[in-house]
């Protein structure tokens, strides 16, 4: 509930300090980030999380192909009865 709340407030609260701002300052944001992304830090910090998603993505296949079994069938546990 106070998660839900928090969220709610945060929410109000930006939306409020957005719309008091006005038009000008989200145009200057937007140039501010159309700039960021065109920056070569970006591209470097972008193309750096990509590797590792992909890395940790190999990884996980990896785990789940090893804890398979081989012949393709799903493990046979016994039953509780």
């Amino acid at each position: 509930m106070k998660m839900r709340l928090g969220l709610v407030a945060g929410f109000g609260l930006g939306y409020y300090l957005g719309a008091k701002a006005g038009r000008e300052r989200y145009i200057q944001i937007n140039a501010l980030l159309r700039k960021a992304r065109r920056s070569d830090a970006y591209h470097h910090a972008t193309d750096t999380a990509e590797a590792v998603v992909d890395r940790a993505a190999d990884r996980a296949k990896e785990l789940i192909e090893d804890h398979l079994p081989r012949n393709g069938h799903a493990a046979s546990y016994p039953s509780s009865r």
